[in-house]
């Protein structure tokens, strides 16, 4: 049974300015520790696209748990990397904090996301099982 979906769109140039105007303190509101590791171990020329589909991924997690931002943090989803053990999977969320008793407290046992970018945009859309 279906708990929530969201879904989000980002502009690259957008998040682009916020990175270069606010720069590690940006990145660590947005990033978990591991999240910072795997965009340091990017190629510069994808970094940007990176960021921001990981940024619609949490802004798309927080709507389908019913939550905006404010009472979940960004750190408090977080995108896992599955390519390094199955290199065709999307990535797999996993919530933290606020995020996980939330999820908890609305029966969610499986999250499922699907991110997208191209030149100008990041997509993502979640959808949150039971």
């Amino acid at each position: 049974m279906i708990v929530g979906i969201g879904v989000d769109l980002v502009d690259l140039a957008r998040i682009a300015a916020i990175w270069n105007t606010h720069g590690d303190r940006f990145l660590s509101r947005v990033l978990t520790a591991a999240e910072r590791q795997a965009l340091d171990e990017r190629p510069q020329a994808t970094r940007r696209a990176h960021l921001a589909g990981r940024f619609a991924a949490k802004e798309a997690a927080m709507k389908a748990l019913g939550y905006g931002f404010g009472r979940v943090r960004f750190t408090d989803i977080e995108l896992t990397a599955t390519r390094n053990v199955v290199p065709t999977q999307p990535p797999a969320l996993a919530f933290h904090g606020a995020a996980a008793r939330i999820a908890a407290a609305r029966g969610v046992v499986h999250a499922h996301v699907s991110l997208s970018h191209g030149e100008a945009h990041a997509v993502a859309y979640v959808v949150l099982e039971r």
